[in-house]
């Protein structure tokens, strides 16, 4: 099927990860723009897919000129409606308030939420034209801070506000907004934080990333006259802290 036939997603973050898994997934129905950092990165997901795209961009860039803004206005030209975006990209900056430090915070807040606002805003006149759906992975540090995780939390509370504010916003234009929770995921940031933590990774503890998979698909694939507003997914019997 080529691509103009096929509904459009966009995902960032999708060259690892939860992104990964959304992306092969949604590989099968629609016409993916990959989202990444690094060109080769993207350029081997997409060449493993029947209709995809390419969208290289630091996050982390995204003042004016910067490379997010770039990106941005090379893209937006090209996608005349937009019916799935999935913002599954994001960091973990892990530590105690008296320990982090201000660039930790300021990273943690700009790819984890300003990126986010500022892909989505790009993005709006694509998602309103075919009534699209937004899905914002987020995690169970959204809904319940803990100890150590200040930088995390906090950008995962803000993410959570953003997508509740769009959410009302953009009801009487069609668009959808899902904020998805999972809770700890079997993936790269998991070992990250594990090995922070000083503890040892036992996967099985964990959900796995095909399970997350699942929950975007079902606030994307939801009836027309239905929204999955917010979704929490929690391993069974594993920790419910971060992902």
């Amino acid at each position: 099927m080529d691509a103009p036939t096929r509904p459009v997603a966009v995902v960032t973050g999708g060259t690892r990860g939860i992104g990964l898994g959304v992306v092969r997934d949604l590989g099968r129905t629609h016409h993916v723009v990959v989202g990444g950092r690094s060109q080769s990165g993207v350029d081997a997901v997409v060449a493993g897919l029947p209709s995809a795209a390419g969208f290289v961009a630091d996050l982390g860039d995204c003042g004016p000129g910067g490379s997010l803004e770039r990106a941005l206005e090379r893209l937006v030209p090209t996608l005349p409606r937009v019916d799935v975006l999935v913002h599954s990209a994001g960091v973990l900056r892990s530590g105690t308030v008296a320990e982090v430090s201000t660039a930790d915070w300021l990273e943690s807040m700009t790819v984890n939420v300003v990126a986010v606002a500022a892909v989505t805003r790009a993005l709006l006149p694509a998602l309103r034209a075919a009534g699209g759906t937004v899905v914002a992975v987020n995690s169970g540090s959204g809904l319940t801070a803990s100890a150590d995780q200040g930088p995390y939390c906090a950008s995962k509370f803000a993410l959570r506000a953003l997508t509740d504010s769009l959410r009302d916003e953009e009801r009487s234009h069609g668009v959808r907004v899902t904020s998805l929770h999972p809770g700890r995921v079997d993936t790269d940031m998991q070992h990250e934080l594990v090995e922070h933590e000083g503890a040892r990774y036992d996967a099985a503890a964990y959900l796995d990333v095909d399970t997350v998979v699942a929950a975007v698909r079902t606030a994307v694939d939801a009836p027309a006259g239905a929204s999955v507003d917010s979704l929490s997914v929690r391993p069974r019997g594993g920790p419910t802290t971060p992902r």
